[in-house]
C-alpha cells in the first residue's frame, strides 16, 4: 500500500506500507524519514560498481524496450547487481532504508512513485527524472539513489548502451 500526500510545493506526507514485513515507511516535508517509527537513511554507498540496484521492467512501454535494455546491460555490468522485486513503492521505499543503493524504472504512474520519492528524499536520497529534473510524476521515468550513486546512475540511464 502506498499513500501519498501532495500540495503546491510538491510531496508533503507520504507512507508506504508493507504487509509482508510488517513494515510501514513513513515521511513528511522536512521530517525526515522513518520505518516503524525509526530514522532510516540511504546507504553510504559512493560508487556505482558497488552498488546493489533494483527495478522493475517497462511491460506498459514496450517500445522503449530497447532504451530499457541498454540501461539493464550497462547497469548489469557496471554494479554489483540488480534485483527485480514487483512493488516500485516499496522499491523506493528500501533504498530510503539503504536496503538496496539504487533504484530505475521508466513509464511508471504517479501513484507508483509519489509517496516513495518523499521518503527517499527525506532519507538523504536524490530522485529525478532520466534528465535530472524533477518532473518523475510527469514522464514516469525515475533515478532514485544516494547522491554519488544517483549522479552516475544518471549518466547510464541518459546514453544507455544498446546492443544489437
Amino acid at each position: 500500500m502506498s499513500v501519498g500526500l501532495a500540495d503546491p510545493q510538491g510531496m508533503r506526507a507520504a507512507a508506504v506500507y508493507d504487509p509482508l514485513r510488517n513494515e510501514m515507511f513513513t515521511a513528511t516535508r522536512g521530517g525526515g524519514a522513518f520505518l516503524n517509527g525509526e530514522p532510516i537513511r540511504v546507504s553510504p554507498a559512493e560508487k556505482l560498481s558497488k552498488a546493489l540496484l533494483v527495478t522493475g521492467f517497462p511491460y506498459r512501454s514496450l517500445h522503449r524496450l530497447d532504451t530499457y535494455l541498454g540501461s539493464f546491460r550497462s547497469f548489469v555490468l557496471g554494479s554489483s547487481g540488480i534485483r527485480r522485486d514487483g512493488s516500485a513503492a516499496l522499491d523506493l521505499a528500501y533504498v530510503a532504508g539503504g536496503r538496496y543503493d539504487g533504484f530505475w524504472e521508466m513509464s511508471l504512474s504517479p501513484w507508483d512513485v509519489a509517496a516513495g520519492s518523499l521518503i527517499v528524499r527525506e532519507a538523504g536520497g536524490v530522485v529525478t527524472d532520466f534528465q535530472g529534473r524533477d518532473d518523475f510524476l510527469t514522464s514516469g521515468d525515475i533515478v532514485a539513489a544516494p547522491p554519488y550513486v544517483h549522479a552516475a546512475m544518471l549518466r547510464v540511464v541518459r546514453e544507455p548502451e544498446v546492443s544489437g
